[in-house]
């Protein structure tokens, strides 16, 4: 048995199996999509991923007067709105990011790290949303979020 044999016979046989492969994806996507229910079911999960995105997570800011609380939630904020972003989720990210901002001690310093390490776009929205959270705020909250953003303009 020569060596052309052999890659002759693997050839054949990645052909089989490839074409094998083929028709056993095409009759499954066929058998689904002639199920009756499968239209219904799409439109439901379409429904609810959009519920789910336009609700949002919601977190809720620890106590501030417990500062291993904060710290901690501040640092899982940082990380969780890191990682959103660079899975490219960027609207969950920067609202993990802003309420990062938000519990920050120093939150003018911070922010000029994140206006050198995000992109404009990103940073932009970052400040978009603080500025929605200055407007929700309360009066003692308002004036702090308004002393940010008038120290990075």
């Amino acid at each position: 048995v020569t060596s052309m044999e052999i890659s002759k016979t693997i050839g054949i046989a990645a052909g089989v199996a490839g074409t094998l492969f083929l028709g056993y994806c095409i009759y499954f996507d066929h058998k689904r999509r002639k199920d009756p229910d499968f239209k219904k079911k799409l439109r439901e999960r379409r429904k609810a991923k959009k519920a789910a995105a336009s609700a949002g997570p919601r977190t809720t800011i620890p106590n501030l007067t417990d500062h291993e609380e904060v710290q901690r939630f501040f640092l899982q904020e940082i990380q969780t709105g890191e990682a959103l972003i660079s899975a490219g989720d960027i609207e969950n990210g920067v609202e993990h990011l802003a309420n990062a901002i938000i519990v920050c001690g120093q939150p003018t310093q911070l922010l000029q790290v994140l206006q050198q390490t995000l992109p404009a776009q990103v940073f932009a929205l970052l400040i978009t949303r603080m500025r929605q959270y200055g407007n929700q705020a309360g009066e003692s909250e308002r004036s702090k979020i308004q002393d940010m953003n008038d120290d990075l303009e």
